[in-house]
């Protein structure tokens, strides 16, 4: 373990899903903790997105955007909205210089699988439909997300293709959930891992699914076919349930024809960049903008 995160393991809270609502409470005290970012060089407004029913999104409009990301939060599916991705929206609109549309979906177990994958791609083609504007090229719209909004992110993405929907440039995936099973070594083996462990990642698929069957929209790695995806960066912490579905996963779009950025990051656990004072932590951030505006700028 990083030795600088090593120190902030105590903070976290245990790693549990097995009550909603008070997780929902501690995610959102984590959130207001961290230090406000910097809005200054860019226009944030609330808008509602018109859909069935209506999404909650949050744009993020720096000046001179040339490109868009829908950003899809995480919270194993369960725990999260507009104002604890806040922190996290701007940076990545600093950092890329896109138009970051946070969108706040749907949350399990009131609304499992596929209320938030409805809520995200209402937004996309909302986004690709206001793209003038917004200010950006409609042929530059990416699709991203952290943890369970990554694979959120990748299910739009494979339904985006499937269904002919608005064209998809890129995928940001950071650390996402994509596997509902427990069959890989990191999934099986990490039971104490900080933030996300074994049970917490088999918990928040039990919450997402409900009594639907696991369907390739639900969870991306179950997809036979990987290709025509949009090119992908994927990363990945070391000591993450979800680290070794997410690096098959990039093989797997690779062996496809999908060119893939796969970044490891050693010495971290899910979620770790949080810890903003950490060295490894900003390199994360930095490096996610960067993926983000080198793909929109291509």
């Amino acid at each position: 373990m990083d030795p600088e995160l090593e120190a902030f393991i105590p903070l976290f809270p245990p790693a549990d899903l097995t009550d909603p609502a008070t997780e929902r409470k501690n995610f959102a005290a984590l959130a207001a903790g961290l230090p406000p970012p910097d809005t200054s060089a860019m226009e944030v407004e609330d808008r509602t997105v018109s859909a069935d029913p209506d999404v909650p999104v949050r744009i993020y409009r720096p000046h001179r955007a040339r490109g868009a990301v829908v950003w899809l939060h995480g919270g194993g599916f369960v725990m999260g909205d507009l104002d604890t991705e806040h922190p996290w929206a701007a940076r990545l609109a600093d950092a890329s210089g896109a138009v970051v549309v946070s969108v706040g979906y749907r949350l399990a177990p009131e609304h499992p699988f596929p209320a938030a994958l409805d809520d995200a791609c209402a937004v996309l083609a909302w986004t690709a439909g206001h793209a003038a504007e917004l200010g950006v090229d409609p042929e530059r719209i990416a699709v991203g997300g952290h943890s369970a909004g990554g694979g959120l992110a990748a299910a739009v993405a494979l339904r985006a293709r499937d269904e002919q929907g608005p064209a998809i440039c890129f995928q940001l995936l950071n650390q996402p959930g994509l596997d509902d099973r427990q069959e890989t070594w990191s999934r099986r083996n990490f039971t104490d891992t900080p933030w996300m462990n074994r049970d917490k990642a088999a918990a928040a698929w039990r919450h997402y699914l409900g009594s639907a069957p696991a369907t390739p929209y639900a969870a991306p790695a179950r997809a036979a076919d990987l290709s025509g995806l949009p090119p992908a960066y994927i990363a990945t912490a070391e000591f993450c349930p979800n680290r070794d579905e997410d690096i098959a996963y990039a093989l797997r779009l690779l062996q496809a024809g999908v060119s893939v950025e796969l970044h490891q990051w050693p010495g971290t656990f899910h979620g770790s960049q949080a810890i903003l004072s950490a060295d490894v932590s900003q390199r994360q951030i930095a490096e996610l903008g960067a993926a983000l505006r080198r793909a929109l700028a291509g």
